[in-house]
């Protein structure tokens, strides 16, 4: 069962090669197959995961450098299972998006590294490679934006320049972090490692306070925390159709899924301290990026401000530190990916028609078919029951307000608010664009075969609103010994105490440390 994992990695890391050595005329072909053969792997995986499984699942385990506690660990438990399977979804999704002119070879070798890297950074269970995995993103983030990016706003050097340098602040960031937890730890790279030392060994409260906060800084400017964001519009606003698919669908995710991953895991107190000052934060980005998009008159802004917007939810149901917030925001980070991924593929669909919201006018007569998903998207990003947004709003709506935090609470209601504005900006727009009298460039909807990746993003977004226990199971059974550690209090009794963390066993050497 592990080369299913491996299939799903794999696959679209050998496809880049194979289409950088293939012709320009077979690189599409090439690069839907890769895809094609993650997205299969990755729907055997879900099909055959045991959600009622404690440990990592699918796992493979190759020593690479020992001594320093590097090893190629791979697995799958409830947390990273939906963003793998987010990740697979988008990546076929994308590739089969209209592509931008010239160099064919290299726009789809670089979809594919980035297809690959977010689904190994989703997969390791070392920290050496998950830092690995999502450096490895950087490099065609930037060539995708510096070469064919849009030039509307600033020009696309400039944008992809400016994406570059903050991904690597925040990445140079969260280096520092993970390198002071490995010395802190006495040496431990693996996860189930750093798990069962920090479970029988505690770190102590202030270092967990040192750590986490650099943790923190560095994920929360991958997530597009205020008032880090800038980054967010400005790639977005140039990015082309396929690579904000990805940037914003599943490789923003990153910053939250690392916060979890390792910084609530590894350091609840930590968590703790932090909670508080996280959820204003997580606030500020529901408020503030809200209001700047009801002022938004380009799609594509409109959209990216909506998406550093909903990154406030994801702060929030982490803050909240149960598991019903948890589970909330990693539940938010499968729907949200997908529905922004196709938001950004409609968009793509005008092609070069243009931008404005008011450059368009009764588009949904003239093109009904996206009007249908257009609208469906809208909805769903305005938190309307039946997709997977609305479970995933509700669960961090109720557990912000169970955490009984001032802070939490005032957070809460600025969620609740930020979703008054949500339905407001985006129902305006779909007015403008969609309804009324057809004005502006001719448009039409696009073939029978190009509809695909559309029909496919808003069926799984139904299938998951509908039943969304397919998801919630698996990572409330993830979260749950996570949030079991988070102390009443910090520096309380309880949080002092030993604590285990799955069946894994503390290595030999876990009571040495660099003290």
């Amino acid at each position: 069962m592990e080369s299913l994992l491996l299939s799903a990695l794999l696959a679209p890391l050998l496809g880049a090669i194979a289409v950088w050595s293939a012709g320009e005329k077979t690189a599409r072909r090439l690069a839907a197959l890769a895809a094609s053969v993650s997205l299969a792997a990755g729907l055997a995986l879900f099909g055959a995961f045991d959600p009622q499984a404690a440990d990592p699942q699918f796992r493979t385990l190759i020593e690479w450098v020992p001594q320093l506690g590097i090893t190629f660990h791979l697995g799958v438990d409830g947390l990273s299972l939906p963003l793998i399977l987010l990740t697979v979804l988008v990546g076929l999704a994308a590739v089969l998006a209209p592509s931008p002119e010239g160099r064919p070879k290299a726009y789809y070798s670089s979809l594919l590294l980035l297809l690959g890297a977010a689904v190994g950074a989703f997969a390791s269970l070392n920290l050496f490679f998950f830092y690995f995995f999502c450096e490895l993103a950087t490099l065609p983030k930037y060539l995708l934006v510096g070469i064919w990016g849009s030039d509307r706003g600033k020009s696309r050097k400039e944008a992809a320049l400016h994406l570059t340098l903050y991904i690597t602040a925040g990445a140079l960031v969260v280096l520092l972090g993970l390198l002071y937890l490995y010395a802190a730890t006495g040496g431990y790279f693996d996860l189930p490692d750093l798990q069962a030392f920090t479970g029988a060994h505690p770190l102590p409260a202030q270092v967990q306070v040192w750590i986490f906060g650099i943790l923190m800084l560095g994920f929360g400017i991958w997530a597009s925390m205020w008032p880090f964001h800038t980054w967010a519009p400005v790639a977005y606003g140039a990015a082309p159709t396929a690579a904000n698919m990805l940037f914003a669908g599943v490789l923003k995710n990153l910053g939250a899924y690392g916060l979890i991953r390792i910084g609530l895991t590894l350091l609840p107190e930590g968590a703790r301290s932090w909670s508080e000052c996280l959820a204003i934060l997580a606030a500020l980005n529901i408020l503030y990026a809200g209001w700047v998009a009801l002022r938004q008159q380009d799609w594509h802004q409109l959209i990216a401000y909506s998406t550093v917007s909903h990154a406030g939810y994801l702060l929030l149901g982490i803050a909240a530190l149960n598991v019903v917030g948890v589970s909330g925001a990693v539940l938010m980070m499968f729907a949200h990916g997908l529905l922004i991924a196709l938001l950004f593929a409609l968009l793509g669909a005008f092609g070069a028609q243009g931008r404005r919201i008011a450059d368009f006018g009764g588009l949904a007569r003239v093109a009904p078919f996206i009007g249908v998903c257009m609208a469906m998207a809208a909805m769903a990003a305005s938190g309307m029951a039946g997709f997977a947004n609305f479970a995933s709003e509700v669960m961090v709506f109720i557990g912000s307000w169970q955490a009984q935090s001032t802070a939490l609470r005032f957070g809460t209601v600025a969620a609740i608010w930020g979703m008054v504005l949500s339905a407001t900006y985006m129902l305006r727009a779909l007015r403008t664009s969609f309804y009324g009298e057809p004005t502006g460039p001719a448009f039409r909807d696009p073939p029978l075969p190009a509809r695909v990746p559309f029909v496919v993003l808003l069926g799984v977004l139904l299938l998951f609103g509908f039943f969304p226990g397919l998801l919630t199971q698996p990572i409330q059974r993830a979260v749950a010994p996570i949030a079991e550690l988070i102390p009443a209090k910090a520096g309380s009794a309880a949080a002092a105490a030993p604590r285990t963390m799955g069946h894994h066993q503390v290595p030999a050497h876990a009571g040495q440390t660099n003290e």
